[in-house]
């Protein structure tokens, strides 16, 4: 036995040209709420000395030396990286609005690293790293670079490789971004390897008084003081007309569009009283033509000049009207 079938009537099928209506489906909850901001009293930045050949990551699968075997603070994330072979100064924070703040590339935060080179560069291989080097992903800003006196630093363990053949001398580099490992590859780029490189600086924060794998906490104060920095820095970029674009300007633009839109909408008749429009027909007088209110024909009648055409000619006095 067959089954019934629905019988459906033509009333049912929308027409061929008529838009079909859009379904409005519900989106899956995303299982994680926006976090309020952080009060200032809460607000932690750490700088930690970070030791050579720890991961700048707090896990991992291999059994490495990680963050978590010299930080101890919860809900704390680095802001910004360091080789796994470099040493140096790390800042850590739980606050992701100044995690952002630190590491994004428009902020132009520089960073100071002592780098031990093999060989001694010329002033001309200097002055190329300052005026900027072309790398694999495209040309670097320009850094500042020097050469500087072996810095009282720590032992490195293991030491680094040495050959008695080419000597080694210290450079102090100052750059403004963030690549891949972008020091190591100046240096090569110029023919000097990096042998030793060191984190001094980010900032107005440095490595003094601190040691390999012990953190420094930044005082509420001090970090306080950066906030207000900052938004003074950004403050002033929108005076400069860097910032947000001026509204009232932007305002004064939609506001003549709005007068034009309902301008067009009017009737022609209040149109013609308070103005024709740029899109209504000119009269015969702007279109060059006689206008019928600076000429009279010679009967004295007064014509009309019509809808913006031109005037028909006159009847000779036959004028049944």
């Amino acid at each position: 036995m067959k089954s019934a079938r629905p019988r459906i009537s033509l009333s049912q099928h929308p027409d061929k040209g008529a838009a079909k209506p859009r379904i409005q489906q519900a989106r899956p909850a995303s299982g994680t709420e926006r976090k309020p901001d952080l009060a200032p009293a809460d607000r932690k930045l750490l700088l930690l000395n970070k030791p050579y050949m720890v991961l700048c990551q707090f896990t991992d699968e291999a059994g490495r030396e990680t963050l978590k075997d010299y930080i101890s603070e919860p809900g704390i994330y680095a802001a910004g990286r360091l080789d796994r072979d470099s040493e140096g100064l790390l800042l850590l924070t739980n606050d992701g609005k100044l995690q952002a703040r630190l590491t994004q590339p428009g902020e132009k935060t520089p960073k100071t690293y002592w780098v031990q080179v093999e060989g001694v560069p010329s002033e001309a291989a200097l002055a190329s790293l300052r005026a900027g080097v072309e790398l694999n992903d495209g040309m670097t800003l320009p850094a500042g670079a020097r050469i500087m006196a072996e810095p009282d630093v720590w032992p490195r363990n293991p030491p680094i490789r040495e050959r008695k053949e080419i000597p080694t001398c210290w450079l102090e580099i100052k750059i403004v971004e963030g690549r891949n490992r972008q020091v190591r590859r100046m240096t090569a780029h110029i023919g000097h390897p990096t042998l030793r490189l060191i984190r001094y600086a980010i900032g107005d924060w440095n490595l003094d008084d601190l040691t390999p794998g012990q953190s420094r906490a930044l005082p509420v104060p001090e970090l306080a003081a950066l906030s207000r920095a900052n938004t003074s820095r950004a403050n002033a970029s929108r005076r400069d007309g860097q910032g947000t674009p001026d509204r009232t300007v932007k305002s004064t633009a939609n506001n003549k569009i709005d007068d034009k839109l309902r301008n067009q909408n009017r009737p022609k008749a209040t149109r013609d009283a308070a103005g024709a429009t740029p899109h209504s027909r000119p009269h015969g007088a702007e279109r060059g033509l006689a206008s019928s209110h600076t000429a009279k024909p010679a009967d004295g009648k007064p014509r009309s000049a019509g809808r913006g055409t031109a005037r028909r000619p006159a009847r000779n006095g036959n004028d049944q009207s």
